[in-house]
């Protein structure tokens, strides 16, 4: 791997002991004892160390066997299990709401997050001259689809750039609310970031942004299952993932439209249930597999009965561990972080994943040589490297991935 041979210098969550610009509590993190309750319930590969639920999610086997289940209805009688899906997606529709703490006719079942942001933007009067605002933070498929629709329209796309060592929630704020001007009329901001797991459209700056008159479309791909009630009343258009977080087999998304938008919502297709109106209109697609939504109360209903605040304390601690980890055997710098979030970030050395293809070439060596998944994005002076935390993880992973990215960055 050519890039890496640079030596190396050395919203409603649970309460934990440090906060975002306190990196000193980082080096006696302690790595928390696994949850008995959690033995066995992954299907995971033995020998690979999976540190990226962040992006892919690993649904527990008994939401996996009850999606196969359900596979097997469909396939017994296709005519009845197609006659009575509607209902079926409506009801499955009416729990995923309640686990979420949000209004069930306010929401609608997606695949994810991508198709989400397209059904958001298609509402939107974007006109020729109107500002739209994105950060440097951002997930990149969301932004190129806010991009193209700019373009499409004559808008513009402006990006607030957020330090990735802006110390709190108040300087993440700032930061957004200085790229805002006169002519910024939609915002498209992360609840939680991708690349660095920092909060980003919490409730004060989207209450701040309605003020000002600026229409939000906040991306919580990593928030159900993690945060507490995370649609929240002031984004206009929100949107999460449930099989990353929340225990539900991919693809399943869901989006969250407030009421005086419902009205102008478009599904992507038209289809027999078009004539519902929102949410039916968005849900329903034909010959579709609907299997993944109909599984996915179960997989939020398991993270309930595990202990929502259990779950929540043990990813916290261990990806606190994790990060300590890569900073002291690895000799990376460590970003600041969100508490109660699952996921935490370093930084790489200058000239290492500074570009898309050396963040892959990064992801793909310590694949190949460690036997580990991670996520890295690329950063200008140094990519970053994401770890994740679940309850399959042990500490023992990290330590290994720290000790190999050390020898990795020596060359």
């Amino acid at each position: 791997m050519t890039e890496v041979t640079k030596e190396t210098d050395v919203a409603e969550v649970p309460d934990e002991t440090e906060g975002a610009g306190a990196p000193e509590d980082l080096w006696t993190a302690e790595p928390p004892a696994p949850l008995p309750a959690a033995e066995g319930l992954f299907a995971l590969a033995e020998g690979t160390a999976h540190l990226n639920h962040g992006s892919y999610g690993a649904p527990p086997l008994p939401v996996l066997r009850l999606r196969e289940q359900l596979r097997e209805q469909e396939e017994l009688d296709p005519d009845g299990f197609f006659a009575t899906l509607p209902a079926r997606i409506a009801q499955a529709r009416t729990a995923i709401a309640a686990e979420l703490v949000t209004d069930r006719d306010g929401l609608a079942l997606v695949t994810n997050v991508t198709e989400a942001v397209s059904i958001a933007l298609d509402s939107l009067p974007l006109a020729p001259g109107d500002h739209v605002l994105v950060t440097d933070h951002g997930y990149g498929a969301v932004t190129r689809a806010v991009a193209r629709k700019a373009a499409e329209r004559g808008a513009h796309l402006r990006t607030a750039e957020i330090p990735l060592d802006a110390p709190d929630e108040a300087a993440v704020r700032e930061a957004v609310l200085a790229a805002v001007d006169g002519r910024t009329t939609v915002a498209v901001l992360d609840q939680l970031t991708s690349p660095t797991a920092r909060l980003v459209a919490g409730p004060e700056l989207l209450a701040e942004l309605r003020r000002r008159g600026v229409t939000t479309v906040v991306d919580g791909a990593h928030a159900p299952g993690m945060l507490h009630a995370p649609v929240g009343p002031d984004a206009d258009f929100w949107f999460g993932n449930l099989h990353k977080w929340a225990f539900a087999p991919r693809p399943t998304g869901v989006l969250a439209v407030r009421p005086e938008w419902r009205d102008r919502v478009r599904p992507l297709a038209v289809s027999w249930e078009d004539h519902r109106g929102y949410p039916a209109s968005v849900e329903w697609r034909g010959t579709g597999d609907y299997t993944p939504w109909l599984a996915a109360p179960a997989g939020l209903a398991l993270l309930r009965t595990l202990g929502a605040a259990a779950v929540s304390g043990h990813n916290t601690a261990l990806a606190r561990y994790g990060q300590r980890m890569l900073a002291e055997r690895a000799g990376l710098r460590p970003l600041p972080a969100t508490p109660g979030v699952w996921m935490r970030a370093v930084r790489l050395p200058a000239g290492v994943a500074e570009t898309e293809e050396g963040a892959r070439e990064v992801m793909a060596e310590v694949w190949r040589r460690l036997g580990a998944r991670v996520a890295v994005r690329p950063w200008d002076g140094g990519g970053v490297l994401r770890v994740s935390a679940q309850l399959y993880n042990r500490a023992g992973e990290y330590e290994r991935l720290a000790d190999g990215v050390a020898g990795l960055l020596k060359g």
